[in-house]
């Protein structure tokens, strides 16, 4: 069957008694697991969700949102992971815009799901690890799988360009299904006996995609790392015998940077996977040399589940480079016109392939713009070298990446722009020796205002997700503009420090 959580079905039947999560010292066996999705399936129902439901989870990476994960596919319904830190006006947006009927939110959070989902009309269900546990109990394990045809959507991302509100990227299960099998069988090559230890946010894709859903179909024990922190991942390395770490580029030069990578043994070590950014050459190298492992790169987007191509273990790896398409996936380097350029020239990297997402969500004119002719349009820059290599070069679009979080200038725009002393805003990334790059907002007042850049910071800060705010604000007179008026950010100078 088609449905995602086939996997863990699968696996579960397989391999029952083998570990499948590991918290601190709570292990939970594939069976174990199993009956747990059962169990919240069983909920769900009970709670009237019904194939096509959108459930939303604004949970860590936790045991609970793996069982609640893989129940809501049981259940046929849509998987919609949202980042913990988002809120209240950024949580009401998402669930009223897919229509969602229901949040899971941790127990630990400060509120801003509860009052983003009562702001929506949204049900909303707190989740406590022992009340959680025996909420599940109360219901009998419901083992059936919903049936789904491999079109139809099993998670909703929300993603974001430079212009408009965020579109919610539609992920079918045939989408995830080949993205999770490439990353299995071609690249991290994982097997029952691997364990992963795993630092990317579930609620993200690389996390679902290349950690969660990839350990889940291949059998291995995935080690829970709610929250990163270089000293205690380096000590889950050496005493969980990692073989598979995957992470963001700022996660493995903490790692390698921090003192106590000197004295930390993991000859288990095997492959890690970076995505989200690039990763310094020199970073790349020196957790190679120190650790005696493969560090691959790769590139993709939540509309492409998220992996469009990767280094290859079996082939020259070249600083840099991204490496190849992945299996059943077709790049191509398109100029202004829509022609393809020549080797080493510079395009607009386009897709096709069984990774594209179905659409975005109740988006139809979105969706023609981004797919018009089969090619996902991903708006990135790029080369390709004589050997098939490809290297992004430029983003298209203005998107920030910060320690590995999307940010997008216009959602910050448009924040600054409810502050009534603001006249114009223009949201830029800087760059930024530990997180790659950090948020800044140039900002001119209207005439007689008056604001500080520590006011305008906080004002944006009380209305988006801690990752969002500009770290940096400072004021001018005028912003540089084109012809037609156009804020021309390449213009844009931080000032001096």
């Amino acid at each position: 069957m088609p449905n995602l959580a086939e996997f863990l079905v699968a696996t579960a039947a397989r391999q029952p008694e083998r570990p499948a999560l590991r918290l601190g010292t709570a292990t939970t066996s594939y069976a174990e697991l199993d009956e747990a999705t059962a169990r919240a399936a069983a909920l769900l129902r009970a709670e009237g969700v019904r194939p096509g439901d959108r459930v939303a989870l604004m949970l860590p990476s936790s045991p609970e949102f793996v069982i609640l994960y893989y129940g809501i596919l049981r259940a046929g319904g849509i998987v919609l992971p949202l980042n913990p830190l988002l809120k209240e006006r950024e949580v009401a947006y998402h669930l009223g815009d897919c229509g969602a009927v229901l949040l899971f939110e941790w127990h630990e959070a400060p509120g801003e799901g509860d009052k983003g989902a009562a702001a929506a009309g949204v049900r909303h269900l707190v989740v406590e690890p022992a009340d959680f546990a025996e909420r599940l109990g109360r219901h009998e394990p419901d083992r059936q799988v919903a049936a789904v045809d491999g079109d139809d959507i099993a998670v909703l991302l929300y993603t974001s360009g430079t212009t408009g509100r965020p579109k919610g990227a539609s992920l079918t299960h045939a989408n995830l299904r080949h993205n999770t099998e490439i990353i299995v069988t071609d690249l991290a090559r994982m097997v029952s006996d691997d364990v992963v230890v795993g630092c990317l946010p579930l609620f993200h894709i690389f996390g679902q995609t290349s950690t969660l859903n990839a350990a889940v179909k291949s059998g291995a024990l995935l080690v829970l790392v709610p929250r990163f922190d270089p000293e205690t991942v380096l000590d889950i390395l050496a005493r969980e015998a990692a073989t598979v770490f995957q992470g963001v580029p700022t996660m493995y030069a903490a790692l390698l940077q921090h003192p106590a990578a000197a004295d930390v043994d993991v000859p288990t070590l095997r492959t890690c996977i970076s995505g989200g950014a690039a990763l310094p050459v020199e970073i790349l190298h020196g957790f190679e040399r120190r650790f005696d492992c493969t560090v691959l790169e790769g590139y993709g987007l939540s509309e492409t589940s998220p992996a469009v191509s990767f280094c290859s273990p079996d082939r020259l790896r070249k600083p840099g480079s991204v490496g190849t398409p992945v299996r059943d996936v077709e790049v191509r380097l398109l100029d202004a016109d829509g022609r393809e350029v020549a080797t080493g020239e510079v395009g607009e990297l386009v897709v096709r392939g069984p990774n594209v997402m179905k659409g975005y969500w109740n988006r139809p004119e979105d969706t023609a713009a981004a797919i018009p002719d089969g090619w996902f349009r991903t708006g990135d820059m790029a080369r390709r070298d004589e050997d098939g290599d490809l290297y992004i070069v430029d983003r298209k679009k203005d998107l920030i990446i910060r320690g590995g979080y999307n940010v997008y200038p216009r959602e910050i725009e448009e924040v600054l722009h409810e502050h009534p002393a603001v006249a114009l805003a223009a949201v830029v990334g800087v760059p930024d020796d530990k997180l790659g790059e950090e948020v800044a907002a140039v900002v001119v007042l209207r005439p007689g205002a008056q604001a500080t850049p520590e006011e305008l910071q906080e004002f944006v800060k009380e209305r988006v997700a801690a990752y969002k705010y500009p770290r940096r604000v400072w004021l001018a007179d005028s912003l540089p503009t084109g012809p037609t008026g156009k804020i021309l950010k390449r213009e844009i100078t931080a000032p001096s420090v």
